[in-house]
């Protein structure tokens, strides 16, 4: 069964495996590009990959309503714990966990990881997903760090890379980045949400296709591809 990716914008995403809805960063309330309010997004499975208000957004809200099972390091499972979460898993960089739909492991990422409240975040990752014998890395907000090309390694079917720069990598480094990956398609992310991070990914898009084999999937919100 084909894997159904969709961008909620910023940097929440989607995956649906048929087994199961996961969901991302959901920075959806507040956020000027959503595409849905956030009491409509359903969701399995919610991963956080650092604690800024801009990720762990909707998170409490939807896993209370949807009773989804909450991914994020250590110290932002605890964090979720005292918000009173009942499901929630810790992983931490590096190591991987067999879930029912599939496997995902943490990865390094150059950021930081405050929570809203202001409590220690720990480490900012991203995630490397292992779905139905595809590969998806979503390296979330990041800078650009040359162990992606182990990650490339992997066979990257599908990599997920902030452009907007100014707090994550930026049009050249991203660029740089499906060069060290080399991914079979890249999605384009953590843009156009505020005017700080305000990008022509058209462009962005022209260079990579011009300059790599990678394909660029351009989404606008809401919108959706899929992984055969």
């Amino acid at each position: 069964m084909a894997l159904k990716v969709t961008w909620y914008s910023h940097a929440c995403l989607m995956i649906e495996t048929g087994e199961a809805k996961l969901l991302v960063d959901p920075f959806i309330t507040g956020n000027p590009l959503a595409p849905v309010p956030a009491d409509q997004v359903q969701a399995d499975y919610i991963l956080v990959s650092h604690g800024h208000g801009d990720h762990v957004g909707d998170t409490v809200d939807i896993a209370k309503r949807t009773g989804a099972t909450v991914i994020s390091n250590f110290e932002i499972h605890n964090w979720l714990l005292g918000q009173g979460l009942e499901k929630a898993h810790p992983q931490h960089i590096g190591g991987g966990f067999n879930y029912p739909w599939g496997r995902v492991k943490l990865t390094i990422a150059h950021h930081g990881s405050a929570l809203p409240d202001g409590s220690y975040g720990g480490n900012p990752c991203g995630f490397l997903f292992y779905i139905q014998g595809r590969k998806i890395y979503h390296a979330c907000d990041t800078g650009l760090f040359y162990d992606m090309k182990l990650i490339g390694e992997e066979g990257i079917d599908l990599a997920v890379l902030p452009i907007g720069d100014n707090f994550t990598m930026g049009p050249e480094d991203s660029l740089r980045a499906v060069k060290l990956i080399e991914p079979r398609q890249v999605l384009p992310i953590h843009y156009d949400t505020f005017d700080v991070i305000q990008q022509d990914v058209d462009a962005w898009k022209q260079r990579v296709e011009k300059e790599t084999e990678s394909v660029v999937a351009l989404l606008k919100p809401g919108e959706s591809l899929e992984l055969a």
